[in-house]
This record gives C-alpha cells, structure tokens and sequence, in this order.
C-alpha cells in the first residue's frame, strides 16, 4: 500500500505544505492502522504508524525521537517523524499513536519547534483525542527550575484532551542516554500489546510513511568526545576590552566527524585544578582516595566528572541543613527563586563548604551530591565548504572575581587557558537541523547576531559564498566599542566589499551617550526590513535569550505592525506565519 506524500516540486507555500504534511500524517494513521481492526491489519501486512513528534532546541530530543522511531519498526509499527510545530491539532487528532520527546527551554518554556503546537493544545479549540494513545519522554535539567516542564504540561494537556496515556511520563536529567533508550524499549511493546502486535509477526515488506531515514550514530558523543588537537587559539577583542573574546579552531583529521553550518560543537571541559586542591583541602580528603563505585580517585574525579563550580540543589539542600547559615536558610525556606539567584551568584561549591567549616563529608557523600561535568555547547562559527579538515569557536571567557577568589566559566576558561595551540580537547557535534541556511539560495537571509551571536552567521555567510548562492544577505552586529570589541572586522568588512553582504548594520552601544543596540537598527531601517521579508526573507537571531532576544522580537512585531500597516494582533500572526514557514528561527542561549 503506498501512503500519500507531497513531492519536493508540488506548487505549495511552506504555509499549505506543513499543513498538507499534518493532514496526510494524520490521515496515513488511519490507512495504515485501519482504525479497529488495526491487529488485523498488521498480520494482513499493512504496518499501523507510529506518530513520533519532538520538540528539540539543540537536536538532542529530535536525536532521541528518531532513535525511537528506528525501534518502532522492530516492533511491527511504521514510524512518522515530526517536529511539533509540524503537526496542527486536527491532524493530530487522527493520530492513534503518538510518542511525544521533547525538551524544555530555558525556565520552563516550549523549544522553539514546540512552541506553535503548544499553543493550539492549549486553546479551548483544541479537539477532543479519545482515540488517542500516547507516551511522553521529556529532557530537562534539574539545575533549572522549571526542569521538564514542556514536557510536563504536554503530558498533562494530552490526557484533559481525553487521550490515553499508555505508560506514565519519564523525566530524563541532562544525564538522559540510558534513561531514554530505557523508555523507548519498555514503551513500545506496550503500544504493541494494545495493537495486538508481535514484534516481528508484521509483514516488513509494505511501503510505509514518508519519514526520516534512521539516524547514522557517530562514534563521537557527550560519553565518548574526539580528542582533537586545538589547531589556533588566538584572541578576537582588543587588549582595552571589557570582554574576552577568543576565536578557536580544532582540527578533524581523519576523525570522520562531520557538521553543517547551523550546528553546535559539544567541548568536553576539564575543572580548574586550582578548584579542585582548595577542595580537596578543605574536606581534608586525601587527593587519592578511593570513591565507592569509581574507577578514578577522588581529585581526580572532581577534576574530570563532576560539577564544581554551580552547586545542585542537593549539595545546597545538604549545605543549608549542616551549616546553620541564616540566610541561607532564610532563603531557601521563603522558596523565592530570584533570592536564592541573588545569594548564589559567584559562589561555588567551595564557598558552600566555607559557609561552616565544621561541616564535613566522605568523598562518597561529597561526590553523591554533585552532578556529573557535562559538556559546553558553542555555536560553530564555520562552514565545513570553506574549511573542510576544521570546525571553528567564537567564545567569550567569563572571568570574575568573587570573595577574594578569581573565578571563570568551566569551559570557557578551560579553552583559554588550559588548551594551548597543538594540545587536545573532546569534542563531538550536536546537530541542529532546526538552524540552517535557506534551502533556496535564492531567498534573501536576515542575521542579527550581536557579540559572540554572530557565530553561526559567519559559518552561514561562508556556507553562501561557497555554494555560490545569489540571494541578499543582511547582518545586524553590534557590541560596546567599535575600537575594542568589532570582532572579524576584517572578515567582515571583505564580505561586505565583495558583495556577498548586501547589507551590515552596526551597533556599538557605547559609543555614543544614547545607547544603540541592533533592535534599534532593525527599527530605524524597518521599511527595507519588512520588505525583505515580503519578498521571501529568512529572519534568524542568535544570542542571548534573556534581554536581547526579546528585544528583537519586540522590534520584529513593531517593524512588522508599523510597515505592513497591521493591528498588533495581525503583526502576530505574520510572525506566527513565518514560524510555520521555517523563516524565523533562533539560536538563543
């Protein structure tokens, strides 16, 4: 039986092809499980599908939706992969069986791809799903607060909506692998118990779906990083700068990785040594000794696997009950979020130790109560066409001084000062397929990407001149000085003369005693802006979620408002449109 699908060539917007996508989804769920008879269906060789739909901000959750869907077939299922944002309620509504993987955003917020489908959920128009059944996974990180939260009120909404949870929700920290493909292997059969299906009892042979194909695993990951030799580590701001902004380049030799311009790097970082001898004196811990259950010894598994500088909310639990700091413990039981922000900003577990110096701990207690060092991810500032053999970092080192003590960012520091030229570090790529350069070479691209944001869009640049694409491209950079912190000017000042820069504007905020940031620049060009984006044009920011993100966006819905001459509702449904169409899309941190 072959399922409908819509050819590359089909004369559809981006608009109708993602709602064509969601209906035919929808609808081949129907064909292929043959409604209740979809038992009988399977042993007559006709493969029930399995709607696998993520929301992913960095890849890792897409990474595991697929895995899911490649086990979906040895369980007798044709798997659909989607993005969230690609499937509308009525298509999801003819869904029978649904997986659902998806990560949190910053505190508690869908992923970008998520956030349109979360919207329609939540409405009151959302339709009724009795003849649903699904699972939910979601991906989060107990440092944060709102930890699995899309998740959360995924898995919620479905079952008020009347769907059938088939197995109760997992929550998988930033420690996820083992966890996931735990859920994947123990929720499929349930769904193929409810289907009535057997494993390989399926006929294997019918067409299925349109869908993914299965995900070709690198051997290099978070577990197992490529030990690549740091080929240049040279400094991008000037001297008198108030930033450190550093330009990195590793080499991939015969390593076999391989990355798109949109991509993240992983870099495995080691701990400052320092940190780790003022602990291990402070707890009074010989350096070498044994931890229950650990290969390496004590320092040296603070050195290189765990979390020492951000203390977990179990270390500070512990902390609070053993020291008797009133503040502290003040804090933490008004359970105000923002005061426990305040009092925790530059301390690290040490100045936790230090709040009581009674306070002591085995290495089996003190290890307990931290979290495993997770990796660092960087946007890559390169595109693999214009620097085959290499993947190139754009990175600011956080430097500070708290306490008497100078302190730095785990990774950041790691790369400037603990990795000269020729020495090695782990890396791995993390895929954002969520992030890449317009299909359409021909479609104009809009990047606004002030300070270390403009890293995906020098790989994004090099990506065009080297595919020799002909559509406009338009940069909005900025930072404090012009002087000290213009990095690339060079770079960017010979794409601009060859043209490959159609547009560049500038924003040095402090030059000048009216502050200018580059949503300043989107408003002050905002006719020639909007008719970009009349004419096809992609809209990409990359950056700081916290302030400047918003910023844009409010400058986007005013710029939008203001020259298409739309109520603030229609400004919002322009922009809505452009999510649909995959033209607006972030790289926020």
């Amino acid at each position: 039986m072959k399922l409908p699908y819509i050819p590359q060539d089909a004369p559809f917007s981006e608009d109708q092809r993602v709602w064509l996508t969601g209906f035919l989804a929808g609808m081949s769920s129907r064909l292929v499980a043959g409604g209740s008879d979809a038992p009988a269906a399977a042993a007559g060789g006709q493969l029930p599908a399995m709607h696998v739909l993520y929301g992913s901000q960095t890849g890792n959750a897409e990474g595991v939706a697929e895995d899911a869907a490649a086990a979906a077939r040895s369980h007798g299922f044709a798997p659909v992969v989607s993005a969230l944002d690609d499937v509308d309620t009525d298509a999801l509504a003819a869904m029978q069986r649904v997986l659902v993987v998806t990560s949190t955003y910053g505190e508690g917020e869908m992923p970008d791809n998520a956030e349109l489908f979360w919207q329609a959920l939540a409405a009151e128009t959302a339709p009724r799903l009795e003849t649903t059944d699904f699972a939910v996974l979601a991906l989060g990180d107990t440092g944060y607060d709102g930890y699995c939260q899309a998740g959360k009120m995924i898995d919620t909404r479905l079952e008020q909506l009347g769907a059938h949870r088939v197995t109760p929700r997992v929550d998988c920290d930033v420690d996820y692998e083992d966890a996931a493909a735990a859920w994947v292997a123990d929720t499929l059969p349930l769904f193929a118990a409810v289907e009535g299906i057997r494993g390989e009892s399926a006929v294997a042979d019918v067409a299925e779906p349109v869908t993914k194909p299965a995900r070709t695993r690198s051997q290099w990951n978070r577990k197992n990083p490529y030990n690549s030799t740091l080929s240049v580590n040279r400094r991008l701001s000037s001297d008198t700068s108030a930033k450190e902004i550093r330009h990195y380049e590793f080499a991939l030799a015969d390593s076999g990785l391989d990355y798109e311009a949109g991509d993240a790097l992983g870099v495995m970082p080691i701990n400052d040594p320092a940190l780790v001898d003022a602990l291990v004196a402070r707890l009074g811990i010989p350096a070498d000794a044994a931890v229950t259950g650990k290969e390496r010894p004590f320092s040296d598994l603070l050195l290189h696997g765990y979390e020492i500088s951000t203390p977990s909310h179990e270390f500070i639990d512990e902390i609070e009950k053993r020291a008797g700091d009133e503040e502290l413990s003040h804090v933490l039981r008004h359970g105000d979020k923002e005061a426990l922000d305040a009092w925790l900003w530059g301390k690290d577990v040490l100045d936790l130790l230090l709040l009581e110096p009674s306070v002591t701990l085995t290495a089996d207690e003190f290890v307990g109560l931290l979290k495993p060092l997770q990796h660092r991810a960087y946007s890559i500032s390169s595109s693999p066409l214009a620097n085959p053999g290499s993947v190139h970092l754009t990175v600011a080192s956080v430097r500070y001084s708290s306490a008497g003590r100078d302190r730095g960012g785990v990774c950041s520091t790691f790369l400037a000062d603990r990795i000269a030229e020729g020495g090695n570090g782990g890396i791995f790529v993390s895929k954002n397929k969520s992030f890449r350069v317009p299909a359409d070479d021909d479609a104009p691209m809009i990047m606004v990407g002030p300070g270390t944001g403009i890293a995906p869009f020098r790989a994004f640049l090099q990506e065009r001149q080297a595919r020799g694409a002909s559509g406009r491209n338009w940069l909005f950079f900025g930072d404090q000085h012009r002087a000290s912190d213009y990095i690339y000017e060079e770079e960017i000042g010979a794409m601009s003369d060859s043209g490959l820069l159609t547009r560049l504007d500038l924003a040095f905020s402090r030059d000048q005693a009216e502050k200018i940031y580059v949503q300043n620049r989107m408003i002050e060009n905002g006719a020639e802006l909007f008719a970009w984006l009349e004419d096809g044009g992609h809209f990409y920011v990359c950056g700081d979620a916290t302030r400047m993100a918003k910023d844009v966006d409010r400058a986007l819905h005013d710029v939008i408002a203001t020259h298409g001459t739309l109520s603030t509702e229609q400004a919002a449904d322009y922009v809505t449109k452009l999510k649909k169409e995959k033209r607006y899309l972030r790289d926020v941190y």
